[in-house]
């Protein structure tokens, strides 16, 4: 890229304070996927007349550059002013943008969806070049993608809904360099669904140590985005969440995952006795009513805590927060039954940090999470939560004016 496009590029990041300044209409990656196809088409005139601008072998070739003409083609977020560069006997026919193309969404965001997509600077670096034959220095990507921490810290700050009927808490963990030390850190997600059926990351946050005081200040922060009140609140047995939620939002009902129950008792079963708890252990959890769940867990723990205490006692211990899906009906125990939701987002976050074996501090990691929830964010706002229709007729007959249905 020339130095007038770098330099206007540097003086655009300095104003760049909101997701739109980024890339939106007008916003800096249009500017920048502007500069990138001039820089193409200017390359495409070079192979068309045979050398390279101020070259003396365009002295008398028979044909030279002419100037530029104006072009505004459409970007997926908005209009680009482009300069197209015209030879002087006219028969110079651009490929990237064609004669009459009004169009070049295809380059729109190419920048940031690479980074999202976990591809470091360099390798955005060498892409451009090897596919567009334009030139973008590491350090210039690197302070494009660093902007978006400011959008990061707006999206974690911006105001929730009042009411989400389905909240779902889970950690993933990450290696992090810290005080020159690697350490390992766990992103905490809280996915909402909102009275439409409708998922939303309500949040993230990068910690060591998770409790009560940690999950306290979690949902102080919800609570002070505008959330008045969760109903159910989804968990893998985050430590000290069940406290902390009923202490901000003293109505909200606890439904421990029960998969991840099923997994970490399964851990200390030998296998030779795998099939026969499973057997035991699945008229528990697929009972039809709280009454016969706690009958079956009776005769579950009396057969089998003796030979493995590990994988039965948890089901004791937490069996008041295990037993909440059984207060509903089957519309909605599918919903809360596990915490899939969320786990299906850790999942995409796997898959765009398998790259990064350590990130650098907290703010690098943040960035590229926040970027996956943005790209599967545009996917979440077309379709609402699987037969959520049916779920939230219950949730209107269980919950009432909670829900802002009053059916009396």
């Amino acid at each position: 890229m020339n130095k007038k496009v770098k330099f206007d590029l540097e003086k655009e990041m300095q104003g760049c304070k909101t997701m739109e300044d980024l890339v939106g209409k007008n916003g800096l990656v249009q500017k920048l996927i502007g500069g990138m196809v001039e820089q193409m088409l200017e390359q495409e005139l070079e192979e068309h007349l045979g050398y390279s601008k101020h070259d003396s072998c365009g002295i008398g070739s028979g044909n030279n550059r002419n100037g530029k003409s104006s072009k505004t083609v459409q970007g997926s977020s908005g209009p680009i002013d482009i300069e197209v560069p015209r030879d002087r006997n006219g028969d110079f026919d651009p490929q990237i943008v064609k004669k009459g193309q009004r169009s070049i969404s295809s380059f729109d965001e190419k920048i940031i969806s690479m980074y999202a997509r976990g591809l470091s600077t360099r390798d955005i670096q060498d892409h451009v070049i090897e596919i567009y034959g334009a030139n973008i220095s590491p350090t210039s990507i690197s302070n494009i993608t660093n902007k978006i921490m400011d959008v990061a810290r707006e999206w974690q700050s911006r105001p929730l809904e009042k009411i989400y009927p389905i909240a779902y808490f889970d950690a993933i963990h990450f290696k992090v360099r810290q005080n020159g030390k690697v350490v390992n850190k766990a992103a905490y997600t809280c996915l909402g669904i909102d009275l439409s059926g409708k998922k939303d990351v309500l949040g993230l946050w990068v910690g060591e140590n998770e409790g009560a005081k940690f999950w306290l200040s979690v949902f102080t922060e919800l609570k002070n985005r505008g959330v008045e009140d969760i109903l159910i609140a989804c968990v893998d047995g985050l430590k000290g969440l069940p406290d902390a939620i009923q202490a901000v939002f003293p109505e909200a009902e606890i439904q421990l995952c029960v998969i991840h129950m099923i997994r970490n008792s399964i851990k200390y079963v030998a296998h030779k006795n795998s099939k026969e708890f499973m057997a035991d252990l699945k008229p528990v959890y697929k009972a039809v009513s709280e009454e016969q769940a706690e009958t079956k867990l009776l005769e579950f723990q009396e057969k089998w805590s003796t030979k493995y205490p590990l994988a039965v006692q948890p089901w004791i211990r937490h069996w008041e927060n295990i037993k909440t899906f059984f207060k509903f009906p089957e519309e909605i125990r599918r919903i809360i039954y596990t915490t899939n939701a969320v786990e299906s987002l850790h999942r995409q976050f796997r898959k765009t940090t398998k790259t990064k074996s350590v990130f650098p501090n907290d703010d690098a990691l943040l960035k590229m999470l926040f970027l996956t929830i943005r790209q599967l964010s545009e996917k979440w706002t077309v379709m609402p939560v699987r037969n959520w229709q049916s779920a939230i007729s219950q949730f209107a007959i269980i919950y009432g004016k909670r829900v802002g249905f009053d059916l009396e």
